[in-house]
């Protein structure tokens, strides 16, 4: 007999520019606003510009290429279904466009992760098909 994994949670959203934000990943591409008056990107998702205070913006594809700025390993889960991934790497990725991004790190050893270490955009799939944007190490 099988035994049923539990199904990793989807992000839960009551906000609609947040709800976006995820409906956009699921078409296997990172996007981020961007300011249409001074260009600034952000993230998290707003309604109005943190530099300009203009409420326009744009929805623009990432390079999806970034950096190490921070992480963890996880070693305690805080929900079943992550019991079968731990330890795994928390990690924020600061990307090319200059936004922060917290996230996973996938296909790297706790113990090989750096600060500043280059990385890539990737997707998992976490089930039901929705796709969540991760990061793994940057082939060299």
């Amino acid at each position: 007999m099988e035994i049923q994994q539990p199904k990793y949670p989807q992000p839960a959203t009551v906000d609609p520019i947040d709800a976006e934000f995820w409906k956009l990943c699921q078409d296997g591409v990172l996007r981020f606003q961007q300011c249409s008056y001074c260009e600034t990107w952000r993230f998290l998702p707003r309604y109005m510009c943190a530099k300009c205070s203009s409420p326009n913006y744009e929805w623009k594809p990432s390079s999806g290429r970034g950096r190490i700025f921070s992480w963890t390993v996880t070693c305690q889960p805080f929900h079943p279904a992550f019991a079968r991934d731990v330890p795994y790497i928390a990690a924020v990725v600061e990307l090319e466009e200059g936004v922060r991004m917290a996230t996973r790190l996938l296909d790297c050893d706790p113990e090989a992760v750096k600060l500043d270490m280059p990385v890539a955009l990737v997707f998992k799939d976490i089930g039901d098909g929705f796709k969540l944007p991760c990061f793994k190490p940057a082939a060299k």
